[in-house]
């Protein structure tokens, strides 16, 4: 902890210091975390590079930041893509970030992350959440924000050749919704795919190392220009009466989705 604290006074800038003790992070307990392990000066010390990323490296811009909700309960559902889980860390310092109704929104991460060394401590310090349905709950229940990727693997292994060609989502999100009364705001993600262009999975090696996937691709991540849309909330009011239709307010999230990559490929001048 001491090493930490010290790292935070050596390189923290004051304005994101500021960014971050700004934050309605919750009660941190007398360890520095919450229960689901975020600790404010990881946080800190994590923003100082991602704010570089942000500005600098990816060049983001985002639209739409005013359809995030200040406070109350939402999710922020996008889609996934790029090999590293960039696209959340961008998403969620883009609404951390954002001055007026400023707010951290916390990454549903894959279930396999705690099983790489550092990273998956990292990653719940800064906010992640195993993507649990259970954590899920009780985090939509304290009224957070969630940034949620119903393709999952899915998405984020998929060869460049399929790029921000949507794949299939999972239907937990939208259960999560209309059970916990929950607004979706649909994100379109467009650059985290040309981060890191992967050719294709490498299986055999993949099932060796115990990874769901293993891309083939250059161990670099490159600055391709990133432009995120953040669009209108959407409510999904009352019980469906089958999983068909569940499966229909599902399809109509992936059409926002889509509808808002459309919209940031069209913005995006340059592609790095």
């Amino acid at each position: 902890m001491r090493t930490r604290r010290y790292l935070k006074s050596r390189l923290v800038p004051r304005d994101v210091e500021a960014i971050v003790d700004g934050l309605r992070l919750g009660h941190t307990g007398s360890t520095g975390y919450d229960p689901w392990g975020l600790n404010p000066d990881t946080t800190k010390m994590t923003f100082t590079v991602v704010r570089w990323l942000y500005e600098r490296y990816f060049r983001v811009v985002a639209h739409g930041l005013d359809n995030v909700p200040a406070s109350g309960r939402v999710l922020l559902v996008g889609n996934h893509g790029g090999q590293l889980p960039l696209d959340g860390v961008l998403v969620s310092y883009a609404v951390a970030s954002r001055g007026s109704g400023a707010r951290l929104p916390r990454s549903m991460i894959e279930r396999w992350f705690p099983s790489v060394p550092f990273l998956g401590n990292w990653m719940s310090s800064v906010g992640g959440v195993i993507g649990d349905p259970k954590n899920c709950a009780k985090m939509l229940e304290r009224d957070e924000a969630l940034v949620v990727f119903p393709e999952g693997i899915r998405g984020s292994g998929k060869p460049y050749r399929l790029r921000y060609q949507l794949q299939r989502f999972g239907h937990g999100f939208m259960h999560l919704a209309m059970e916990h009364d929950t607004p979706i705001v649909p994100v379109g993600i467009v650059g985290c795919e040309e981060t890191m262009p992967s050719l294709g999975n490498m299986r055999p090696l993949a099932r060796m190392l115990g990874l769901p996937y293993l891309p083939l691709a250059l161990p670099a991540v490159l600055p391709a220009r990133v432009v995120l849309n953040f669009g209108a909330p959407l409510y999904f009011g009352g019980e469906p009466g089958s999983e068909a239709e569940v499966a229909q307010r599902v399809e109509t999230v992936k059409d926002a989705i889509r509808d808002l990559i459309d919209q940031g490929i069209a913005q995006r001048r340059d592609l790095i």
